[in-house]
């Protein structure tokens, strides 16, 4: 996908967090930035409130799973079952994978069970996940690989807040002053 203006499209997975997800919103909000949210369930389910925040800030969502199920690793009829679960929380067709994992008999039978769904992966992986990873190889890998049309995945999560704190708010005052549109799927 590539957009008449130059364009980003930041994503974040594994939220709605209490404490990390009001940080990104906040973030975003500086820089006039939208983004969309790839929610698991029972987060959403235990941060109702978080939850309609990302709604109220203009930013869209996306089903993440239930419970965050790799689809390498779980039945197609459970995995399914995770997706429709996740679905009574999250009204979207907006579809991402954890882990990327999906296997194209799940594939199948979600395009079966829900029409519109519509899988989204992603260009850029920040790597803001990986303990292993400096915040600045992370900031540095999302610089060297983004065009527009990226799609970029960060994590609002425990696991991926160091690094994902340091390279997004610089990410989002080096996109701003190229003059790209940071929005939302």
């Amino acid at each position: 996908m590539t957009p008449a203006e130059p364009t980003v499209y930041f994503t974040f997975d594994d939220g709605p967090h209490p404490d990390i997800t009001p940080f990104v919103l906040e973030q975003l909000k500086k820089y006039d930035a939208k983004a969309t949210f790839f929610c698991v369930g029972k987060n959403v389910e235990a941060h109702p409130d978080l939850f309609q925040q990302i709604f109220n800030d203009g930013h869209s969502v996306g089903n993440h799973t239930y419970d965050h199920v790799n689809g390498a690793k779980t039945k197609t009829k459970a995995y399914v079952e995770n997706v429709l679960e996740a679905a009574k929380y999250i009204h979207s067709p907006l579809f991402r994978p954890p882990y990327g994992r999906i296997k194209s008999s799940q594939i199948k039978a979600l395009k079966n069970a829900v029409p519109d769904i519509k899988i989204i992966m992603w260009d850029i992986l920040s790597g803001d996940f990986d303990k292993d990873v400096q915040p600045q190889v992370c900031l540095q890998k999302v610089l060297f690989k983004s065009r527009s049309g990226s799609i970029i995945v960060f994590h609002d999560s425990e696991k991926a807040y160091d690094r994902m704190s340091y390279a997004l708010p610089r990410l989002l005052n080096h996109f701003s002053k190229k003059k790209f549109k940071m929005a939302a799927l």
